[in-house]
């Protein structure tokens, strides 16, 4: 039921994405200064001149099939997996879950820091599927793969790999999972860590907000003014402009460079945090496994139900135990206050002083720092 597997990209696949880059029908330059109407011109050229003669997804190929990979199907859609045991027989097993535009790529430098640490009293066996519809797993061809039915995957999953307890992580996409997790498989749970909690400002403090309360709703506003337009599209017609990401890889470039940087804690250069090569991983990742579509179709199952999660005044509680991190580059940055409200049972805040919205990526020290501070409450 779970088979090894091995990443071979057909090298017509490579030659493809060369010819298609080298032939992109360019639009004229922005009328605005610097990211105003998005991604540059002549930045977006220059990171697909280099995508097309220099950057090689052979030695990313090379270097990730040094990862113990495997493929299981659930529910019927086969699923990707990386699974690194420890070499602590102490080990508690974590399943760690990415988002869009991430994906499995996102954890690999924290890999070895989770896995076989200087206190061995803080190793993990790490599990990280792809989400359906992303990377190598498969493109699911009906609809009903939101966050609670692929929650309900992850816990097949962590049973079929034997583990009978076990933590859970996750950010982006892989905050609701987890939550969701923690609610269908709470009995198997040593606890959840989210980055952040996915909480929504309470009213009642509104008329006593700290410093960074207000800051938080600040940049909240901001996002959906000026940051919105890609969930709009995707929650409502991710098939429309499916379209236009799978036919043009500068395209697909652009729709996630754009999120790297709005998203990490960079100063406005992503270069400063993730070299070109490991952004064009995460992007080629995206290009050569045509799922620029089928990731989008995940905002069109599940964000109006994670939004009502959000915003209703009901609360939905998570009652297994919890630890929260809360970056300064993500958005939205909820209080602890807030988050209490819906889960229960908070033994870890952490605020780091670096990091955005892929932490793990960004960060991997710090991130790791932080999984580690929260389980050591709970193994």
């Amino acid at each position: 039921m779970i088979t090894p597997f091995r990443i071979d990209v057909p090298q017509a696949d490579l030659a493809d994405l060369r010819a298609r880059l080298r032939r992109t029908r360019w639009p004229d330059a922005e009328t605005a200064t610097g990211h105003e109407q998005g991604v540059p011109l002549a930045y977006l050229r220059d990171l697909c001149a280099y995508w097309a003669e220099r950057y090689d997804w052979r030695a990313t190929e090379r270097r990730l099939n040094a990862l113990p990979q495997f493929r299981t199907e659930i529910d019927g859609v086969g699923i990707h997996f990386v699974h690194v045991r420890s070499p602590h027989p102490g080990a508690l097993a974590l399943v760690l879950t990415h988002g869009w535009p991430g994906s499995f790529l996102e954890f690999e430098k924290a890999i070895p820091l989770l896995t076989d640490p200087a206190d061995p009293a803080d190793a993990f066996h790490v599990v990280i599927p792809s989400l359906p519809g992303y990377g190598f797993s498969d493109r699911p061809r009906e609809t009903g793969w939101g966050v609670q039915r692929i929650a309900a995957a992850w816990a097949q999953l962590m049973a079929r790999l034997g583990y009978e307890r076990y933590g859970a992580m996750g950010s982006d996409w892989g905050t609701s999972v987890t939550t969701s997790l923690g609610q269908q498989d709470a009995a198997h749970l040593a606890g959840i860590h989210l980055m952040p909690p996915l909480a929504a400002p309470d009213p009642a403090t509104f008329d006593d907000l700290t410093e960074a309360e207000s800051r938080a709703l600040a940049d909240l506003r901001h996002a959906e003014a000026h940051e919105s337009g890609y969930n709009e599209q995707m929650t409502t017609k991710p098939q429309t402009v499916g379209y236009a990401l799978n036919d043009s890889p500068a395209g697909l470039a652009g729709w996630i460079v754009e999120k790297f940087r709005s998203w990490m804690d960079c100063g406005g250069d992503p270069e400063t945090v993730l070299t070109r090569d490991e952004m064009l991983d995460d992007i080629t990742l995206y290009w050569l496994t045509g799922t620029a579509t089928s990731s989008a179709r995940l905002y069109w199952e599940s964000f109006r139900q994670v939004s009502e999660w959000f915003s209703s005044s009901v609360v939905d509680t998570v009652d297994v135990p919890a630890g929260c991190s809360v970056f300064p580059r993500e958005i939205p940055r909820p209080s602890r206050r807030w988050a209490g409200r819906r889960y229960t049972d908070i033994r870890h805040w952490g605020e780091p002083e670096r990091g955005g919205h892929f932490a793990a990526f960004e960060q991997p020290e710090i991130f790791t720092s932080e999984v580690r501070a929260f389980f050591r409450l709970v193994r």
